[in-house]
């Protein structure tokens, strides 16, 4: 990208290098037509040319030699004299002119207030991502404060918190550029933060909504407690509210010489719901459009004047990747029955944490905190990272739980209690606490179990070790939970999908093809593929191929060429279809396959969305040409989730597989003939409708009888144990589901055996 200005309509996700992550993901939203709020964006080329030109880069080098980011003072010295060096600088006179320029049509002839946001181009990525690392800028009005405010926003590329992050990661800081959105700026009533998947539970059925009067810099920082309010995404109903008092709201100033003012709100008012019943609803449709739209789930910033929503930032959802590992180490039931919690608070960070509390009333304090202690303060802000670090577990008396201590908390995978209102009064320093960030409380002393003894415990319930002749399997996707997850009481994996690896990958397999790199697609899917094997070892892992609708490839890179725009993908170039008609990419699949099994024995393929009895001989074909038939431990399953599948079993079977996994999902709606995910029809979908109980006996059956295996990989028996004991009955071999449900699963399968057991 050649320009050093553009517009949020000239870019997308695909230009993080040049726009960073903010600004690709505003070009990303702006172009798909979501409620964003048009901007400009100066780009990281236009950073990299002014320090280079004025020589500050060369200058802000020499500062940053031999750097100790352990020694915060001399951090935060060496900090603000690398920004002075950029603040100080004037901008190129051409790019100075082409800002006003843009800014003047923006404007419309008149001036505009506008955000200016920082958009560092090793920010907003799932694999770098801690909150607030640069700077924002509110209702900037007029081209002499802005230009102002984009140096303001450049030199915070270099404050204390930033540099300390990058030397973490093993950023080059003079590799890592940083670009400005210049955005019209929404005089917000209302604002707060959306997570499209539940971010402290991990659960994918509810979204977090959260709401402040005024501008979103209060709930960000943390700086008031917000409204919390919880969304069923299946049926978009709120199951969740709770309505917390404001008593302060930062607004525009009048005054031109602030930007921003803190304005009190009444009492009457502060106790007021913030967001109507009905904009929570229509909050929560941009949200599960949005994550649509990614095909991951999303932090999304938001705000609304007028009574219109707007989205004016979103993200990935780093900790889901990140630290679920650590999470799911460190998760723990409350610490005793018999203790009496000091405080309580929002849950924001499902650990547990025990350690010194040091109370801490600014940024200038953090020195006192030391590894293994626990941080308590009114709230967190960036640059209270690296303190946090070393931290054990973090208290605060407010904010909630999308707010930066909670966000963090949970990327480095420590306990977190947030909103408070009165920790750093209620405790004192030196007194030895527990924090229990699944919960919200904090305890006096340490557990009466170690937390070795807490896991072991854990380990030893009933539903961990009991035993069961079905076999319970789980849902999977992400290579960095492979680990976790094959820890827990888990006889294998169900359905490994192959979506989620390919979004991570991130670029369309025919661009691979294209561009002659056909050997790093299979290499890296063999990758991902054999973490899998290697972590399940002898259990099965059954890889369900790709099943990427036409509207989900094309939001891979390079997608929009390769892939047709239909009115009904669900119904459209899917499964099976899909590699007769364009067989070059289900053979790259069946490569990295093979070549994981050289290794892996455990790993097999399940063959989704296929329509004719046909499509399978011809897919059957396909894989034999691959030689995976060659070796006789290599498993073959179908998917069933068409009518037709049912209907004609026994014809399906007779071609040649080993294994039937039925898709309850797909096979409810299409025996219904509803859509779950269109709420105007959702509360049709049902899997317990005789119809669809008729399918599931049928295909348990005939499986039965021709002794194959037959697995379930929908959410069901997790939710009705009176379809777990159907099931069972009915000689289901396996049932696969989602990590949280494992042992509840276990459990129903356990009470329907011995049911079946007791009846004969």
């Amino acid at each position: 990208m050649a320009e050093d200005v553009v517009w949020f309509s000239e870019v997308d996700r695909n230009d993080v290098q040049y726009v960073g992550g903010k600004g690709a993901n505003l070009g990303e939203l702006y172009k798909a037509k979501m409620p964003v709020p048009n901007g400009f964006i100066v780009t990281a080329q236009a950073y990299f040319e002014n320090v280079k030109e004025t020589g500050a880069i060369d200058r802000i080098k020499g500062l940053l030699f031999n750097l100790d980011i352990e020694n915060p003072v001399s951090l935060q010295e060496k900090a603000e004299a690398c920004q002075k060096e950029i603040k100080e600088m004037l901008l190129n006179e051409k790019l100075a002119k082409k800002i006003d320029k843009f800014y003047k049509e923006l404007s419309g002839g008149r001036d505009v207030y506008v955000a200016v946001r920082s958009s560092a181009t090793a920010e907003d990525l799932p694999e770098a991502s801690f909150a607030g690392q640069q700077a924002t800028f509110l209702n900037i009005l007029g081209k002499k404060a802005l230009r102002r405010a984009i140096l303001d926003a450049w030199a915070s590329l270099f404050e204390a918190r930033a540099i300390f992050y990058r030397v973490q990661q093993n950023f080059d800081h003079f590799k890592v550029g940083i670009a400005i959105p210049v955005q019209i700026m929404v005089q917000s009533e209302v604002s707060g933060i959306m997570f499209t998947q539940d971010p402290v539970t991990n659960d994918k059925d509810t979204m977090i909504i959260e709401a402040v009067y005024g501008l979103g810099e209060f709930i960000v920082g943390g700086l008031v407690t917000p409204d919390h309010y919880e969304v069923k995404s299946k049926d978009l109903t709120i199951s969740k509210k709770e309505i917390v008092v404001q008593d302060k709201q930062l607004v525009r100033a009048k005054n031109k010489n602030k930007q921003n003012k803190t304005l009190a709100v009444s009492k009457l008012y502060g106790k007021l719901q913030k967001l109507s019943d009905e904009k929570i609803v229509e909050l929560a449709k941009i949200g599960k459009k949005v994550e649509k739209h990614y095909f991951f789930p999303q932090d999304l910033e938001w705000a609304m004047e007028d009574d219109k929503l707007f989205i004016v930032q979103t993200r990935p959802i780093t900790t889901f990747k990140k630290v679920g590992e650590e999470l799911e180490k460190k998760k723990a039931p409350l610490v005793t029955d018999s203790l009496t919690p000091l405080v309580i608070g929002a849950p924001a960070s499902p650990a547990i944490g025990t350690g010194k509390v040091v109370i801490i009333h600014s940024p200038k304090e953090l020195f006192k905190v030391k590894a293994g202690d626990v941080l308590v303060t009114e709230m967190t802000n960036p640059d209270y990272v690296p303190a946090m670090k070393r931290a054990v577990a973090i208290v605060t008396d407010l904010g909630g739980r999308t707010s930066h201590a909670a966000i963090v908390s949970r990327e480095l995978g420590i306990a977190c209690v947030v909103g408070t209102g009165k920790a750093t009064k209620k405790l004192k320093d030196g007194m030895i606490v527990t924090v229990d960030g699944a919960n919200g409380a904090v305890y006096k002393g340490s557990p009466k179990m170690s937390k070795k003894e807490i896991t072991q415990k854990a380990h030893q319930t009933d539903s961990i070790h009991r035993k069961t002749a079905t076999h319970v399997y789980v849902n999977l996707a992400e290579p960095e939970l492979a680990a976790e997850v094959a820890a827990k009481n888990v006889d294998g994996v169900g359905l490994l999908r192959a979506e989620f690896i390919l979004a991570a990958i991130g670029t369309h397999p025919k661009k691979f093809i294209e561009d002659g790199k056909s050997e790093e697609f299979t290499s890296d899917l063999a990758f991902k593929l054999s973490i899998f094997g290697r972590n399940f070892d002898e259990r099965p892992v059954i890889y369900r191929a790709t099943d990427l609708k036409s509207n989900e490839y094309r939001n891979l890179k390079g997608g929009e060429k390769y892939e047709p725009v239909e009115p009904n993908p669900m119904l459209g170039y899917r499964g099976a279809f899909r590699y007769i008609k364009d067989p070059d990419i289900f053979k790259l699949e069946l490569a990295a396959i093979k070549r994981a099994r050289v290794k892996h024995k455990n790993l097999h393929l399940m063959i989704p969305f296929v329509r004719s009895v046909e499509e399978l001989k011809s897919v059957k074909t396909l894989v034999a040409s691959e030689g995976l038939f060659e070796d006789k431990t290599f498993k073959f399953w179908m998917m069933a989730e068409i009518p037709v599948n049912v209907i004609m079993l026994e014809e399906f079977i007779e071609v040649g597989i080993d294994g039937v996994s039925i898709g309850s999902n797909d096979l409810t709606m299409l025996m219904l003939g509803t859509d779950r995910d269109n709420e105007e029809v959702a509360s049709e979908f049902n899997e317990l409708n005789p119809a669809v109980l008729w399918a599931l006996e049928k295909i348990v059956k005939t499986c039965a009888r021709n002794n194959i295996t037959c697995s379930i990989c929908g959410q069901a028996p997790s939710i009705y144990p009176e379809l777990t004991q159907k099931l069972v009955s009915w000689g289901i071999t396996s049932v696969s589901v989602n990590p949280d449900v494992i042992d509840k699963t276990r459990k129903f399968i356990y009470e329907a055996e011995h049911k079946l057991i007791t009846k004969t």
